[in-house]
């Protein structure tokens, strides 16, 4: 099908004068941030999955549904849990009295509540937290330029006052009211805030609360739009927390989301620029392209060695209910909780990927994770190698196959017979169009070595002692008829080779010969590989019996009818 674009569509570019840059640089350099190379100790973690991310879901969660949403975080670590905004609806002030009333708090877990800087919409936020053990009351207004100009339409010094008379009135309300309160401010979309004036409101906030390092409060700046890269938002961390008034007694909070993709290196560089806490959710959820995905932050500190003070090392117990709870889908490629993040088709890495675990079985690697491909083991996060790292496609090579043959069933092929079956399994997958599961493989591999008699087979041997050599007398089938060879040999398995190149009058060199146990004990299943070669051409076979004089012969006869049918 060919596709034709018209005229206008095939000269539509970017309209001249549309879009300008809607951040603004800190008034001073403010570079002290990318002269450290790493994070070395957890934030503050806030979730807010109950509130910002259930927002923006197509279909809120009820309330048995957050309660059990609530019991996960939990579960996972979390000492800060934004639960709702109980103003906005019944289901969210009831979600907040209920926690409260089941006691379902833990002692160590604050709840947050977010609220307008409103009157009647804090008031009966204070309604819904009477009595909380520990609650954190979370009052914003937006600070933008255009949120001033288009939506508001008031003045700086308008907006400014906004952000005062809330967090005046928390603090009338809070000593008012039975529970333990404390405070966090936001000056909603931050970074399309002048910096200056950004910090000019926080600091008129900060005069009203005037907290201590005994009695802190949260400042948190949120990138409620993407609008800058990664290293202009931790410039603007940064000047923010150099210039910010009752410093020891501010926790420095970001709230990133994700418009431009980079939620994460927002994040990161901004922990790096001075903060000390933040607000996000499990995957990514939220708003248009969501919030910073606390999993992959946690895990990023995690491959770094930095305990992240969070648990998924049950990761997909996690997302089940994570999925189930939000009717939301963990992508297949999400970093950590993906269902293929560990998962390599390529041959190259697969082959990588095996040698790798081979030279940290051998007790190479000092104790150190540094397999390549996999920056976390993948056992950390409750994943298993042999169904969730090493997949086997078309793309796969022999490396890969044959780890999935000796990691599920302990089948170790010879390093000379794993190409031959790496490209005998690619061909199979490339037919089928499929991804081949390790059963798949094993009945591929059984078929087409272990039970491979298109011409003969072996019904009977009998040997004798002939000092210094063996004797053998071979039946076998051959299109329904019954032969007998007989032959010499210096052992039994040559005696049997010797036997059959008489018999059919055929020629070839035992270039390999291989035997494995499959198990320990008397009882062990012996599995033998053989090679011929013949014309610079090997032929393989293999032969598994609990007698290893069988399995070998098994095998020859496997490898020679191979050769026969060439």
């Amino acid at each position: 099908m060919r596709i034709v674009y018209s005229k206008e569509e095939q000269n539509m570019s970017i309209e001249a004068g549309k879009y300008k840059k809607q951040y603004y640089l800190p008034p001073q350099e403010c570079l002290e941030w990318a002269k450290k190379d790493d994070i070395t100790e957890a934030p503050v973690w806030c979730s807010v999955d109950l509130r910002d991310g259930n927002q923006a879901l197509i279909e809120p969660m009820s309330l048995e549904e957050k309660l059990e949403f609530f019991e996960l975080l939990v579960k996972i670590g979390f000492k800060e849990i934004e639960v709702g905004f109980p103003a906005a609806s019944e289901t969210e002030y009831e979600f907040m009295r209920t926690l409260i009333e089941r006691n379902m708090i833990p002692e160590d877990v604050t709840v947050q509540v977010l609220t307008q800087a409103r009157e009647h919409i804090i008031r009966r936020t204070f309604e819904a937290v009477k009595g909380a053990p520990k609650a954190v009351i979370h009052v914003y207004n937006s600070t933008s330029v255009a949120q001033r100009e288009q939506v508001f339409k008031k003045s700086k010094e308008e907006i400014r006052q906004i952000a005062v008379d809330g967090a005046a009135l928390l603090k009338k309300l809070a000593d008012e009211t039975p529970g333990n309160f404390s405070f966090e401010y936001s000056p909603e979309s931050f970074t399309g805030t002048e910096p200056e004036f950004a910090l000019e409101v926080c600091n008129a906030v900060l005069d009203v609360w005037q907290p201590t390092p005994d009695k802190k409060c949260i400042i948190n700046l949120p990138a409620t739009v993407e609008l800058a890269m990664p290293h202009v938002f931790a410039s603007q961390i940064e000047y923010m927390s150099r210039n910010m008034k009752y410093r020891d007694g501010v926790v420095l909070s970001l709230h990133p989301h994700n418009d431009r993709g980079t939620g994460v290196a927002d994040a990161e560089l901004g922990l790096l620029a001075g903060a000390d806490r933040i607000e996000g959710t499990l995957f990514g959820n939220g708003e248009r392209t969501g919030n910073v995905d606390i999993v992959t932050l946690a895990m990023n500190m995690y491959s770094h060695g930095v305990d992240p003070k969070l648990d998924f090392s049950h990761m997909n117990e996690i997302k089940e209910v994570y999925e189930r709870l939000t009717r939301m889908r963990v992508h297949e490629r999400s970093p950590y909780g993906g269902q293929l993040v560990f998962t390599a088709f390529s041959g190259s890495h697969q082959d990588a990927i095996a040698k790798g675990m081979k030279y940290r079985e051998e007790g190479l690697d000092g104790g150190w994770w540094t397999i390549p491909y996999l920056p976390v083991d993948p056992k950390d996060v409750g994943r298993e190698y042999g169904s969730d790292v090493i997949r086997i496609n078309s793309q796969s090579g022999k490396g890969g196959v044959s780890y999935i043959l000796q990691q599920n069933f302990g089948i170790v092929l010879p390093d000379k017979m794993k190409e031959e079956f790496g490209y005998l399994v690619k061909d199979v997958s490339d037919k089928e169009h499929a991804e081949l599961s390790p059963e798949w493989i094993r009945r591929i591999f059984e078929k087409n070595y272990i039970g491979y008699r298109p011409i003969f087979s072996i019904t009977e041997c009998h040997f004798k002692q002939l000092q210094p050599r063996i004797e053998t007398e071979v039946t076998l089938e051959q299109d329904g008829k019954t032969k007998v060879f007989i032959s010499q040999g210096n052992g039994r398995l040559d005696a049997v080779s010797n036997a059959l190149k008489s018999g059919f009058g055929i020629s070839y060199k035992l270039a390999v010969y291989e035997e494995r146990a499959m198990g320990e004990g008397s009882g062990s299943v012996a599995m033998s590989y053989v090679g011929i070669e013949k014309d610079g051409r090997m032929y393989w076979g293999v032969g598994s019996d609990d007698d290893i004089i069988r399995s070998s012969i098994d095998a020859l006869v496997s490898a020679i009818n191979h050769m026969m049918t060439a």
